[in-house]
């Protein structure tokens, strides 16, 4: 089987360096998809993905849009590791002479994506934090003539700076223990797990018809279009719950926005304030987000695994 053929270092390494790279690309939009997730009806800043990459800028230059960047940066190595490595060890265990079903690529795909929330919680919690921090910002300056806004102030309800990640890091330890930084666990293992369900059989069959040959590798524009049409595909139809979980661990929010006590928590209000629509809002940021970083991750890692002249793996990453 060809994912047998490359070792599990080689995957690593090559996956890691896929992940920080396809990450930096395209961190921007995530960030834009994350505020406009977070954005409830009468407190409204951005209008499109443009305009707030545009108000971003204006208001916080332009290393504004990598808010959070160093988080994600830092931890999507380990996040990529351990799916990979759970990813091939469920193959190897559900895989027969080498062949396996569609059934049992959904199966490997599940339990990589049951493994990597260990890193992906967290690594979110922290991410949401800091990308939302200057839409929490800009809506404070806008209640900065305000009379309620100066009582807040005052009462020390609002805090003006901006936190940092060891800030947010200590502060929910120090509250809530390791449990703070799992906030939302549910709510990721329903988006993970779906999202390797279909990303990982979706895109192996993808890349098996531009194969050369039988047992020949595809070539790397194929593993491209692969990773951008089945991370994307999967992207979408988990935005609902992706738009969820962002609510549940986004921990400052502004003094008319709702707070949410659990998923079932979370879609009634959302329901009942904004209707369906709220649970596909930044689909399209979230498809653009994941479809070039697979295509990106797997090119890359393409290119790293043929210099150990290997095959590279069907399964990157999700």
């Amino acid at each position: 089987m060809a994912d047998k053929q490359i070792s599990l270092p080689a995957k690593l390494i090559n996956g890691g360096i896929a992940g920080l790279i396809g990450v930096t690309c395209v961190f921007p939009i995530d960030l834009a998809k994350t505020r406009l997730q977070n954005q409830q009806n009468g407190s409204r800043l951005y209008t499109s993905m443009s305009d707030c990459l545009i108000k971003t800028i204006r208001s916080e230059g332009y290393f504004g849009m990598y808010r959070g960047a160093a988080v994600n940066l830092t931890l999507v190595t380990p996040e990529k590791a351990i799916k990979l490595a759970a990813n091939d060890f469920f193959r190897h265990h559900l895989s027969k002479d080498g062949k396996i079903t569609l059934f049992k690529e959904m199966l490997a795909g599940c339990g990589a994506g049951t493994c990597q929330v260990i890193v992906t919680t967290p690594m979110e919690m922290l991410k949401i934090q800091l990308q939302d921090a200057g839409r929490i910002g800009k809506r404070r300056s806008n209640l900065a003539k305000t009379a309620l806004f100066v009582t807040l102030l005052a009462a020390g309800t609002v805090e003006m700076k901006s936190p940092t990640a060891m800030q947010i890091t200590r502060q929910l330890l120090r509250e809530k223990g390791i449990a703070g930084l799992y906030k939302g666990l549910g709510a990721t293992l329903l988006r993970d797990v779906p999202f390797s369900i279909i990303y990982f059989p979706l895109f192996a069959n993808l890349n098996n018809f531009g194969k050369r040959g039988a047992e020949g590798p595809a070539p790397f524009y194929v593993s491209f279009i692969s990773g951008c049409v089945a991370g994307s595909t999967a992207a979408v139809a988990v935005n609902p719950v992706d738009v969820i979980k962002t609510r549940l661990q986004s921990l400052t929010r502004g003094n008319t926005e709702d707070t949410y006590a659990g998923v079932t928590d979370c879609i009634r209000k959302i329901m009942r304030n904004e209707g369906p629509s709220a649970f596909l809002k930044g689909a399209y940021c979230r498809a653009l987000v994941i479809a070039p970083l697979f295509g990106i991750a797997q090119v890359v890692y393409f290119l790293g695994s043929c210099k150990t002249k290997t095959q590279p793996s069907l399964n990157l990453m999700s």
